[in-house]
């Protein structure tokens, strides 16, 4: 928890003033018992109606200002509590893009789960501990002060039975911590297999697997019940035990209070206020029992979420960004002995690739499924960062470069057609929020886009569903080639985001592209010959080999791209 506390110094007034009100309220509460034991035994045993009229209008008094002071302290907790919410999960958000891979954080359901119910717990951790978390302990050591004060030899009950209910509540705590780890991690499960079967509702329709997935989705479901039953037990044993204690305590009270009454030791009225100050630290520590489960998962959410904003950022920016030199001759894009593996892989997915790409020229990069060629893609505009040698952009390692400023220069078209909800202009401009729409429908035609989209109802302002639902497949990759063409960039980088369209459609595609951006260097992965043919280099990766020519050099010295090539073109396979 000490490490989200840097979250709370913007609401520092609220922090403290909020306590500040509660303790007032606290002090005037403790007063209460005094003024009634007055009324008992001056207005009572006297009949002094005017005498009990005015005691009356002083805890009338009390119990208004309490009130008043109530709602101040409780406008602060709302206010601080909701405040570092957002603060914390702003910056739990932030730090979500400073990872390649997310599932090195427990994948995207664990992600999600952090940043909402872990979040939400924290929050209400936060305001507790400014509405109660002062107020609740001081009940408990000032009603036993004050009872001292009212009759010493009486207030050894309550001295006695403070440490017992203690204890009894750290028992709790001490047991209750890493079962509030489980459920959490239990809840973890479950929203990854709730997020997989929304995802793959079709698939598993279509392979009548529905029966299978509810059953390990309601195994899912009944860990998370044992574990919650099994933490409820333990939880339920502080509300009995605590209340159990107190009441021995007011019955030993009532029966040693009553014997000192008989003796004049103390009056009446003072034996109502012990067993009024015995009351109030019975409530408050009812309150100090919840205070403790509320802490305890708190504790477990905030361990949680500092695994997120305590670890490394795998592609962190410069301390000291460089710019490239303007008069140099270096290749647009150079790749020099680039290796990359996985953490904690034995091996890499490729070793020292090296060729430079000058602007206008086009690369080709071909192989079979998990040989690289998306990880090797992603390299360039710095997704992820190379394991060794060096990947250069206009002569400068994009590891020296301020991320915003390289990747400006690069276009980014991914393998899976991701689109915003939204309209198709608002999609379009997420690549140049400045762009005007004469911009925008020259990118859709040289995307081969412009033609379905001044078919629909409102062209640029067509309403695109959740992921572009109500588009098809090629629809979908066609708009994502136009917001990566729409800030003209230096590099293009289509990663296989023409798989969907027919062959016709991705060879007008292509020389749009040429004609299009003439200046601009397109690296094109493809699992289709046809799409890389045409290039003037052609990278071909397989089993962590790699292979650089043109068409014909790789045709005839590369047994993998002959492979590839002759079982689409060259035995009656599709052409271009």
């Amino acid at each position: 928890m000490k490490k989200l506390f840097p979250f709370l110094r913007k609401y520092t007034k609220e922090t403290l003033l909020g306590p500040a009100f509660k303790l007032i309220e606290a002090i005037f509460e403790l007063i209460v018992p005094l003024v009634m034991a007055s009324m008992i035994d001056v207005g009572v045993a006297n009949r002094d109606s005017g005498y009990v009229l005015r005691c009356g209008g002083i805890l009338l008094l009390l119990g208004v200002v309490g009130l008043c002071c109530s709602f101040v302290c409780q406008y602060m907790a709302s206010k601080a509590s909701q405040g570092f919410g957002t603060l914390l999960r702003d910056a739990v958000f932030k730090k979500f893009f400073a990872f390649s891979r997310l599932s090195s954080l427990g994948g995207q359901s664990s992600l999600l789960n952090r940043l909402s119910v872990d979040v939400n717990q924290l929050q209400l951790a936060v305001a507790m501990l400014i509405r109660l978390v002062v107020r609740a302990p001081f009940l408990v050591i000032g009603g036993a002060v004050m009872a001292t004060f009212v009759d010493a030899k009486l207030s050894v009950i309550f001295w006695l039975a403070i440490p017992l209910i203690a204890l009894t509540l750290y028992f709790v705590m001490s047991r209750s911590i890493p079962y509030y780890k489980g459920i959490q991690r239990r809840a973890d499960s479950i929203f990854r297999i709730s997020r997989e079967n929304l995802a793959g509702t079709r698939v598993i329709r279509a392979f009548s697997r529905q029966e299978s997935e509810k059953e390990r989705f309601s195994g899912a479901t009944s860990e998370l019940e044992d574990a919650a039953i099994r933490v409820g037990r333990i939880s339920t044993l502080s509300g009995p035990m605590t209340y159990a204690i107190a009441n021995l305590a007011i019955v030993a009270i009532l029966w040693f209070g009553g014997i000192r009454i008989d003796t004049g030791a103390i009056t009446q009225g003072e034996l109502v206020a012990l067993i009024n100050y015995m009351m109030q630290i019975l409530t408050a520590l009812v309150v100090v029992s919840n205070l403790v489960v509320i802490f305890t998962k708190a504790s477990a959410s905030a361990q949680r979420v500092c695994e997120i904003l305590d670890a490394p950022e795998d592609v962190a920016a410069p301390a000291e960004p460089r710019l490239p030199d303007p008069n140099t001759a270096a290749p647009k894009l150079e790749f020099r002995g680039v290796s990359f593996s996985y953490p904690g892989a034995d091996s890499s997915i490729f070793d020292n690739i090296s060729f430079s790409l000058k602007s206008g020229e086009k690369l080709g990069i071909i192989g079979g499924t998990g040989a690289g060629k998306s990880t090797l893609a992603a390299l360039i505009p710095r997704l992820a960062d190379t394991t060794g040698g060096e990947v250069l952009v206009d002569g400068l390692d994009v590891r020296e470069y301020d991320p915003r400023v390289l990747r400006r220069k690069i276009g980014y078209a991914p393998q899976k057609a991701l689109l915003f909800e939204g309209t198709i202009r608002q999609n379009l401009l997420y690549s140049k929020p400045d762009a005007t729409d004469g911009q925008l429908w020259e990118a859709l035609d040289i995307a081969r886009a412009s033609e379905f989209v001044s078919k629909l109802d409102g062209g640029l302002d067509f309403k695109l569903t959740r992921g572009g639902g109500n588009l098809s497949g090629g629809q979908r990759q066609r708009l994502t080639v136009a917001r990566a063409v729409v800030r003209r960039p230096e590099i293009l980088i289509l990663d296989d985001s023409a798989s969907a369209l027919d062959y016709l459609t991705e060879r007008e595609l292509r020389e749009k592209l040429m004609t299009g951006l003439p200046e601009c260097a397109i690296v094109t992965v493809s699992q289709r010959v046809a799409s890389v043919m045409g290039c003037g280099q052609i990278l071909v990766l397989n089993d962590g080999q790699a292979w650089l020519g043109d068409n014909e050099s790789l045709l005839r010295d590369c047994p993998i791209y002959r492979e590839i090539y002759e079982s689409q073109i060259g035995h009656g396979g599709e052409t271009a």
